[in-house]
Formats: C-alpha cells, sequence, structure tokens
C-alpha cells in the first residue's frame, strides 16, 4: 500500500515559471501525486505546452501569462487562480532570470541590479505576499495550513563571483524564508528553501553547451551530470505534503553533491 502521506490529492499548488525547467518539474511530479496545478508564467506559447503535458495526468490545470516582477499581474493572477481553483495550498515561487551579461562588480550598472532583483527577489516577496495572505485567512476561519516554497541557488550560499546581483536575489530570498517560517508557523504554514546547483534549463543552456565551462565544472559535480527539471519532482512533492508537516525554515541543496566537492 503507498505510503499515504505523500498523496496530494484534494489539493491545489501554484508554481511560478512552471511551464518549463524546474518549474515544471515539480508541477509535474505534484500532479502526478493528485494535485491540481496553476502555472505562472510570460511566455504563452511555453505556458500552453506545458498546460497540455499536465492535463495528461487527468488533473486540473491552469496556466496563466503572469509578470511576477508587477505587483497588478500577480494580485490579478492570484485572483483567477481562486477563481477557478478554489484555494491554493501550496505557493513555490520559481520564476526567475539569470544575472545576464558577466562583468566585473565594479562595472555592474544599475539597471543590471535592478533587472534582476525586481523578478528574482520582488517577485517572489509579490507572490509569497499574495499567497501569505489567503492562507491566513483560511487559518483564522478554521483551516490551518498552507505551504510556501522558494527556488534559491547555490549562490545564496557561495561566492557568485562577478554574479553579485543574482547572489544577492537568492540569498534574499532564502531569508525571507526564514522569517515567513518563524511568522507564519502559528497559522500552520511552512516555508522552505530549494538550492539547485547546475541544472539544464533553458536559462542555464548557453553555459552548460558551451564545452569549456562543461569541462570545468562538470568533473567538480560528483554525480557527474548536469541536474534536470524532473529531478525536483520529489521534493516537491514531499514539500507539498503532508509528510513534511513538522519541516519549515530549511534549505534543501540539490546539486548532485557539487558543493561538496
Amino acid at each position: 500500500m503507498p505510503y499515504a502521506a505523500f498523496d496530494l490529492t484534494g489539493k491545489v499548488a501554484l508554481v511560478t515559471g512552471g511551464n518549463g525547467g524546474i518549474g515544471f518539474g515539480m508541477a509535474q511530479a505534484m500532479a502526478e501525486a493528485g494535485a491540481d496545478i496553476a502555472i505562472w508564467g510570460t511566455n504563452e506559447a511555453k505556458n500552453q505546452a506545458a498546460q497540455a503535458q499536465l492535463e495528461a495526468t487527468g488533473r486540473r490545470v491552469l496556466a496563466l501569462r503572469c509578470n511576477v516582477a508587477e505587483e497588478a499581474e500577480v494580485e490579478a493572477a492570484f485572483a483567477e487562480t481562486l477563481r477557478v481553483l478554489g484555494r491554493v495550498d501550496g505557493c513555490f515561487a520559481n520564476a526567475g532570470i539569470s544575472g545576464g551579461r558577466s562583468g566585473p562588480f565594479v562595472e555592474r550598472t544599475v539597471a543590471e541590479w535592478d533587472r534582476v532583483l525586481d523578478v528574482n527577489l520582488r517577485g517572489a516577496f509579490l507572490t509569497f505576499r499574495a499567497a501569505a495572505r489567503h492562507m491566513k485567512e483560511r487559518a483564522e476561519s478554521g483551516d490551518k495550513g498552507g505551504v510556501l516554497v522558494g527556488t534559491a541557488s547555490l549562490a545564496a550560499i557561495e561566492g557568485a563571483a562577478r554574479n553579485e546581483h543574482y547572489g544577492a536575489s537568492k540569498g534574499g530570498m532564502v531569508s525571507m524564508i526564514r522569517a515567513l517560517a518563524v511568522e507564519l508557523a502559528r497559522h500552520g504554514v511552512r516555508a522552505n528553501a530549494i538550492l539547485p546547483g547546475w541544472i539544464e534549463t533553458d536559462m542555464t543552456a548557453r553555459a552548460t553547451h558551451d564545452p569549456k565551462f562543461a569541462g570545468n565544472v562538470l568533473p567538480r559535480v560528483p554525480m557527474r551530470r548536469w541536474g534536470t527539471g524532473a529531478d525536483f519532482g520529489g521534493i516537491a512533492v514531499y514539500l507539498m505534503s503532508n509528510a513534511s508537516a513538522f519541516h519549515t525554515g530549511d534549505t534543501l541543496v540539490i546539486d548532485g553533491g557539487y558543493a561538496l566537492y
């Protein structure tokens, strides 16, 4: 008999950036475990393709165009998610962008800094705020519980030279998650951060497909391969499920052992 705590039947998970990469890997696994899914993304074609794949699981799926850096878009998308799916039990703030042009910190422009922080940190704040309000209201009416999960990065805990803006955005997310874990525990809400290592996605394609980069980095990954979006399905199901009912405020590293070696 399957371990019942991993059954997500009756739950609704929202995944920003859920139309590809890590986000889609999490959404797919949670749908297969029984959850209904909302995905937000800025690319309509990718949204539609991901929705079709997720609907093949037999679950209800909603795909919305949303730029998480824009407050009005987040509020509207969250309201529509509630209208269609009725509730949000788990919110995965996964949408993010890379640091873009690599260059010395002393040459970093304010525009480059703001671009990354706006999506990666402001976007997570706006998404979590909408979800936390909903979960708090539910708790006050006697329906305690909820899950907040942020996709951070090893850059949050390691020195990301020439990528300080990206590292700052992910380090800020980890600190925010820890604070939310403490503040919202009274409402039965848990908050955790996932720290991926080198994962093969659209965002990292330029690096992972570069022979010189791969030659330098892959030998430092004990598993000797890049991660994939599917590698994050299990942790998403665990954090969304009752199996993690006493697990909060953590940073979970999924990197094939890269940070150890």
